[in-house]
């Protein structure tokens, strides 16, 4: 089964960490996605998303598109990236992200991503 896992953080935070601490979570996430790479369960390296600040939020309401600037939603951990996990169960897919030096410093939401069909739920 195919996971999507969510990293949340306040924009900044990363910057915020001094460069040695930047420069270890750097290295911990390249071990990290080079073992669950290697084992067949991390499908994607990692997307990083650009500042909230700098994307649109598009509503379409009565067949008439409202756009909104970002940041979107109210509250202080925005979503900063993701990446796919494909292995076994929820269970399994928590134990890996639990290996994300990511996890350490900021929450990452897993999610079983639906087939076409839905039945998974």
């Amino acid at each position: 089964m195919k996971y999507v896992a969510l990293v949340y953080n306040n924009p900044g935070a990363f910057e915020s960490l001094s460069q040695s601490e930047r420069d270890e979570l750097m290295s911990e996430a390249d071990a990290f996605l080079n073992e669950f790479t290697e084992s067949g369960e991390l499908l994607s390296g990692g997307v990083a998303l650009a500042d909230p600040t700098t994307g649109r939020t598009v509503r379409v309401r009565n067949g008439l598109p409202a756009v909104t600037d970002g940041p979107f939603a109210e509250a202080k951990e925005q979503l900063a990236g993701f990446y796919l996990l494909d292995c076994e169960s929820l269970e399994r897919a928590t134990e890996i992200v639990a290996h994300d030096p990511a996890s350490r410093f900021w929450g990452v939401e897993v999610r079983p991503i639906m087939d076409e069909a839905g039945t998974e739920m």
